[in-house]
């Protein structure tokens, strides 16, 4: 049995499996996951497990070079910090929600949380570790 880190089966497969600039989503329970591309469903219910501790359970495990959000978290400010502070010291790029969408079309796979707040959702590059 693993000690720590992410026990998830599924997710710890997928994070070992990524190769430099393989996209992966972490996303809300409504954002739409493209036909084809992988789901992992974590969610339980309403927002468990929340966005927040998924996304810091991966940044713990995954290299990332670019974190891509949706331009509407500006409306968010504080969800918005909290996500910049996981991610830190990778800066966060923005697009429209639309746009982030079709981007997760390219995606290895998508990450469901539990979350129920709107425009929580994230692109994670993989980057390398040397």
């Amino acid at each position: 049995m693993k000690k720590h880190g992410i026990l998830h089966r599924e997710l710890a497969a997928l994070i070992a499996s990524l190769g430099h600039g393989d996209a992966i989503v972490v996303a809300d329970s409504g954002l739409p996951v493209p036909p084809g591309v992988t789901c992992i469903d974590l969610a339980v219910t309403k927002n468990v497990p929340g966005f927040l501790p998924v996304l810091e359970a991966i940044m713990y495990e995954l290299v990332v070079e670019r974190a891509v959000v949706a331009r509407e978290l500006e409306n968010n400010p504080e969800l918005r910090q909290a996500i910049a502070d996981k991610v830190a010291p990778v800066e966060l790029q923005t697009v429209t929600h639309e746009n982030l969408k079709q981007l997760s079309q390219k995606a290895r796979a998508v990450i469901r949380t539990g979350e129920w707040t709107p425009y929580a959702n994230i692109i994670l590059y993989a980057g390398v570790a040397f």
